[in-house]
Parts: C-alpha cells; structure tokens; sequence
C-alpha cells in the first residue's frame, strides 16, 4: 500500500461508517456496498489491506472483493478518476484497475454440529406432493410445520413467532455440517425463500460438499435448479466469488429472463469477466431450470450445448436479450 492508496482511503472515510484504522495497511468500515449486518449496527466486515504495492477491498459480509480503484468507481466516481491520475503520475496504467491477489479466505466449520431434527419432505403429504409436481425427489429434503420456531431453535432469527407457517427445508452443508438452510414457503406468502444462517462467516452455497471443484462447474440461482444439474452449486444469497470455495472453472447459468434488467446485468458483467455463461435459446420461454425439467426438456443437453464465453457469448447475448 503505498501513500497515494493511503490518502485516498483517507479521503473516502468519511463516506464509511465505523471507519477506523486498525494498522499499518489496514483498515475497518462497515460495508457501503451491501450495508453491511441489519441486525447489529456495530459490525463492520469491511476491509482495506495492502498486497505489496497494491491495496484492495474485502467484505467478509457480503463477499465484495475489488481494488481500491475499483471500489472507489462505485462509490465515488469523482474520487475515483483523481486517484487514478495520480497513480498515472506515479508511473501506474492511467484509469485501469490495479490488479492485486485474491486472499486466500478459509471458514472454520463451527465445533459443534447442528443437527436436522426434521422428517424428510417425502412424510409430509402437502410437501410431498409439491415436490413431485415440481419433479424434485421430496427425500432429499426437509419439512417443518412451524418454520420460525424450528429456526430459532438453531439460531435466533424472529422475534415474533405468533404467526408461524410450514416450509420445506433445504440444508445448506459444508464440509459435512450444516451451515444454514432455506426455507421454501407451501401456501402463499409475501417471502417464498428465506435463508438462515447458523454461522454468519459461511457461504451461502447449496451443494459444496457434492462437487468437484476442478471440474466446470454450474453455478445455478437456486437449489431446486442445482437438483438436476450435474456438478452444480447453487447461490442463496451469496456473492458471485465461487473461487475461494474451492471453485476454478465456474459455469453460471442464471434465469431466463431477457427483459429483467438485473439478470441482464449480471451476464453482461460475466462475460466481461471472461467467465463461461449459458445463454439460453432464443425460442426457450420457461423461465429456469426448473420449469424446464417439468416440461420436459434435457438440460444436461441444454446446458452443455449453450455455455459460451467471450466474443461468441457477446454475440449470442446481444440476440437473447430485450432490454
């Protein structure tokens, strides 16, 4: 980290909450990307840290991982445009990120061990019948009549459990413990997935502990999608930083949704990323994996005949979207 980086995160502190300096090269703020923890006010995972000559962003929250040039991009673009002159100045590429390494990050699975004290989806009549409907196996997942008390017991997550409702649970596992879960909502309801998570520090990941990670891997949206696809992960809420969990050749596949802004967003930044992405067929209208499985359809075949990455994915990007 040298004097410039220095005065610009100095610069930039008083646009961050709980900013402090901790030492030589590192510094502490509440994350201004994701805001950080709701529920306790005083937690910061943001974090400045100096590799060699570079520095670079790090939210142990919500996994934001950048340099210094890149978060001040997003959260001062003015900022950003006089610090990358003056790193010009001293002999850096003018208005290009400052490439820095990617911390090695290692979660201690918790010592003790939640357990599922749940009967599998397939006793629940309801459940189960949802679940076939859907073409998913109700063995491979839970249920619980009373979701918010069953999810205090694990950890405390609502205050008010008066008005409680069954969910089919998903678990969430990583090297063998159980790290958190979902909850998917049977009847209507304003939140169909809700995620909890026993230890704050794991990854919201479905299906690390069933993968091969130096194999291509999927990276779905949800763990219903994840179900049918081989060598697949899901995102319950995570970043999209699948590298430090173990994942080297990434494979996303999200919805498909040509007129939702947001996805369209995410695959156009996948593919600057020089990522693999899948780019549905334009005659496709089911919106994900799931719906395509119910109507029919091959998705092994689907998935490995449309992944692109680069120009060809530019390409059929351009075709597939309508916004």
């Amino acid at each position: 980290m040298d004097l410039v980086d220095s005065k610009y995160i100095g610069l930039v502190s008083s646009r961050l909450p709980k900013f402090k300096r901790i030492k030589p090269n590192l510094y502490n703020c509440r994350c201004p990307i994701c805001g950080d923890s709701q529920k306790q006010r005083n937690k910061a995972r943001g974090y400045f840290y100096g590799i060699k000559t570079n520095t670079n962003y790090k939210c142990h929250n919500c996994g934001a991982s950048m340099s210094l040039n890149n978060f001040l991009k997003q959260i001062d673009p003015t900022l950003q445009k006089q610090y990358a002159m003056e790193k010009f100045k001293e002999g850096h590429a003018g208005g290009k990120n400052f490439v820095v390494e990617e911390p090695v990050l290692k979660f201690e699975a918790p010592k003790f061990k939640p357990k599922l004290d749940l009967p599998k989806a397939s006793e629940n009549a309801i459940a189960t019948q949802y679940l076939e409907k859907r073409k998913l196996d109700p063995n491979n997942f839970y249920y619980t009549d009373k979701f918010k008390a069953w999810s205090n017991s694990h950890k405390q997550t609502f205050d008010d459990v008066s008005y409680d409702e069954p969910r089919i649970i998903i678990p969430l596992f990583y090297q063998k413990t159980l790290i958190g879960f979902q909850g998917r909502s049977l009847g209507p309801s304003k939140v169909k997935y809700i995620t909890v998570m026993i230890n704050d520090d794991a990854p919201k990941i479905y299906g690390l502990d069933n993968i091969r990670g130096d194999a291509p891997v999927f990276v779905t949206e949800g763990p219903f999608d994840s179900s049918f696809v081989r060598n697949s992960i899901a995102l319950c809420g995570a970043d999209g930083d699948v590298g430090k969990w173990g994942v080297s050749d990434p494979i996303w596949v999200y919805d498909n949704e040509p007129r939702n802004r947001e996805i369209v967003k995410r695959i156009s930044d996948t593919i600057d990323r020089g990522e693999k992405v899948v780019i549905w067929p334009s005659n496709m209208w089911e919106k994900d994996i799931n719906d395509m499985v119910v109507n029919g359809h091959m998705i092994m075949d689907l998935l490995e005949s449309n992944t692109y990455s680069g120009l060809e994915a530019k390409v059929k990007f351009t075709e597939w979207k309508k916004v």
